[in-house]
């Protein structure tokens, strides 16, 4: 394999998972409490109270640009929960709504 021919392969390669990293699924998170999340969750989502968002965001997500839904019963804590987070600097928040709106966002129901 020439030169040249490992370039290209490399450079391919370079974009196709740079393409890939942009067009990750979203974090979603439920900011309800761990009771209401013990009665019923959606698997594989994070569970952060609304009222920790921000230092646990933080820690866990530390690039401001990553795509975070928030969900809760009704939509009022992801709310606020989003509020907390933009003015902490995340730039790609969005409020999903209640538990059920989640689900229904992703085919879950």
């Amino acid at each position: 394999m020439s030169w040249k021919t490992l370039i290209k392969t490399f450079l391919l390669l370079i974009t196709i998972l740079s393409s890939a990293m942009t067009h990750a699924d979203p974090t979603w998170i439920d900011v309800r409490s761990e009771f209401e999340h013990r009665l019923d969750s959606i698997d594989g989502d994070v569970r952060i109270s609304h009222t920790e968002i921000v230092q646990e965001v933080s820690k866990r997500f530390p690039d401001k640009s990553t795509e975070i839904k928030l969900y809760c019963l009704s939509g009022g804590r992801a709310g606020k929960a989003m509020s907390a987070l933009e003015q902490a600097g995340y730039n790609n928040i969005s409020n999903a709504g209640g538990i059920s709106d989640a689900r229904k966002q992703r085919g879950l129901q």
